[in-house]
């Protein structure tokens, strides 16, 4: 069984039919409790309680029961970050997995009830699966119940100042279909327009000078700190502009005061930190850049400029 999926939102509904909720950046599951067992299953239909030690016993103990959540764990800036869980989401070793449950422990927000002591809920309305969930009491538990909200449009505005990933709104009278991507759940993501650093380059794929991606950092106290590898939005003149502008600034070591990871800098053209661009991100809030996608260069900024207007 896979879970219900939403659909991507133009604009945020109002009214008394809808709800809405902070969306999670973290590993959605589904979790099933049956004959005293709890069996945690991805969005692919794979088995994964191994990997969620601290998360796959129920707080209801044996009661029968399936819910559908996403697993989270907060980064260093204490916000829910998806990369934080990729050692734990693909582990299969229960030792390495009770080790990283200490290391990176991981708190499952379950925000729908499709079944309860035997009885199936998936065709009862949102509305009641979620009063049947909310007395459940899993409070002081692994297991959470998230806050549902009436307006959409201050759930919005307030995620997107605390750096969250988005919301989704959903309609208080939709049903529950395995594996349908519906219109009555609609998703909206973060994006943000922010200024970096150009540090170095990556050449296209067999090739030496095509430029196909930049290296960007951001200038702090401690110095130019990487962000991430930028490819959207770059290609055929675009490229060729970039690298005219790139190549006679180019150096031979990495400007980045931090470590940039092996697979960012094999084959990476360092250059002198003088070029700011602008690149539209998912989110704020992380040490790097998520789907990130370049929107231009910034002639009015400077490297010095930037880092004394963070």
């Amino acid at each position: 069984m896979r879970p219900m999926l939403a659909t991507k939102g133009v604009h945020v509904p109002s009214g008394d039919e809808w709800s809405h909720e902070v969306k999670w950046d973290g590993v959605r599951i589904l979790a099933d409790t049956a004959d005293g067992r709890t069996r945690m299953w991805s969005r692919n239909e794979n088995d994964v309680t191994v990997a969620w030690p601290e998360l796959s016993d129920s707080p209801l103990g044996g009661r029968d029961l399936l819910v559908d959540g996403e697993v989270i764990a907060l980064n260093a800036r204490g916000l829910p970050d998806f990369r934080v869980l990729q050692d734990r989401m693909h582990n299969r070793n229960a030792t390495t997995a009770r080790r990283l449950s200490h290391e990176v422990p991981a708190t499952f927000m379950v925000f729908d009830l499709l079944r309860l002591d035997g009885n199936d809920l998936t065709d009862q309305p949102l509305d009641r699966r979620r009063e049947l969930l909310a007395g459940l009491d899993l409070a002081d538990s692994t297991w959470q119940v998230p806050a549902a909200y009436d307006d959409g449009a201050m759930l919005f505005d307030a995620t997107l100042q605390q750096g969250l990933e988005g919301i989704v709104s959903k309609r208080r009278s939709s049903r529950y279909t395995f594996g349908a991507r519906s219109p009555h759940w609609l998703k909206f993501a973060h994006r943000h327009r922010l200024s970096y650093v150009v540090g170095g380059w990556r050449p296209q794929e067999g090739t030496t000078d095509r430029l196909a991606a930049l290296l960007v950092g951001e200038p702090t106290p401690e110095g130019l700190l990487y962000r991430g590898r930028v490819g959207s939005g770059i290609g055929g003149k675009v490229g060729s502009m970039l690298g005219e502008l790139l190549k006679p600034m180019e150096r031979p070591d990495s400007p980045f005061a931090d470590e940039v990871p092996r697979v960012d800098a094999r084959g990476t053209h360092w250059v002198e930190p003088r070029i700011v661009v602008d690149v539209d991100t998912h989110g704020t809030g992380y040490d790097r850049l998520r789907q990130p996608s370049y929107q231009g260069v910034r002639h009015d900024l400077d490297a010095e400029t930037l880092g004394a207007n963070p």
